[in-house]
């Protein structure tokens, strides 16, 4: 019910007490008396009624606006849920597929590291000449001198050859080690197995020593590189 509504209400039940201040009671006989207070009583009824009426649509609405409200609510809660789990689902195929690259990338880099490392002479004992003669230099030397059979070709075409420490160290009379980088592991192998046949390797006369690529510096960069794949694995790239 309106404001309206409930304003004539009220007028209605201000009404009788103005006619009663207008009219004489002592001019009313027992029977006016009695038939208007009935009449008053009445009216007064009629307008509690009304009251309650409005009481009770008051409440239905209060009732529907909550209802309302928590429907809204939920709708909300509803596509807040919907908006999140479209999200994942998006996500998936590409977790997925970086998942499906990083063990390719990782076999890739161990592939690498293990043809770098595999592939490598180290070379024992040679001493360092004062004309600092290049290191590739040195294992053309070692071929010529220890092995004539060898074939030319392997030592041509060696990619990388330095001393181990870039700096050479005075109070170390030991001569800096020199690590080869052959083109193939086949090729290192055949060199390392013709030394095990000779037994007694030699450069200019004073006894060296060749083996597989153990030293420190290339140890050292192993570890590095399973700390590289630790991070990749733990940030999931």
């Amino acid at each position: 019910m309106s404001s309206r509504n409930i304003t004539q209400v009220k007028e209605r039940i201000k009404a009788p007490e103005k006619e009663l201040n207008k009219m004489k009671i002592s001019n009313l006989s027992d029977a006016e008396f009695e038939t208007l207070v009935i009449r008053v009583h009445k009216e007064l009824s009629e307008d509690l009624n009304s009251i309650k009426k409005i009481q009770s649509e008051m409440k239905d609405t209060v009732i529907e606006i909550k209802n309302n409200l928590q429907g809204n609510n939920s709708r909300v809660r509803l596509r807040s849920k919907s908006m999140i789990w479209y999200i994942r689902k998006q996500k998936q195929p590409i977790r997925a597929t970086r998942r499906k690259k990083n063990p390719k990338n990782e076999d890739r880099v161990s592939s690498l590291w293990d043809n770098f490392k595999l592939s490598n002479i180290h070379i024992i004992g040679v001493r360092e000449e004062q004309e600092k003669e290049q290191e590739i230099g040195y294992l053309k030397k070692i071929i010529k001198e220890n092995f004539h059979n060898f074939v030319k070709e392997i030592v041509m075409q060696v990619q990388e050859a330095q001393r181990v420490q870039n700096k050479k160290d005075a109070k170390r009379p030991i001569p800096r080690h020199i690590i080869i980088k052959m083109p193939k592991v086949k090729d290192k192998e055949s060199i390392l197995k013709a030394a095990r046949n000779k037994k007694l390797v030699s450069y200019m006369g004073v006894s060296i020593r060749l083996s597989a690529d153990l030293s420190k510096e290339t140890l050292q960069a192993g570890r590095d590189w399973q700390e590289v794949f630790k991070m990749r694995k733990i940030r999931d790239l």
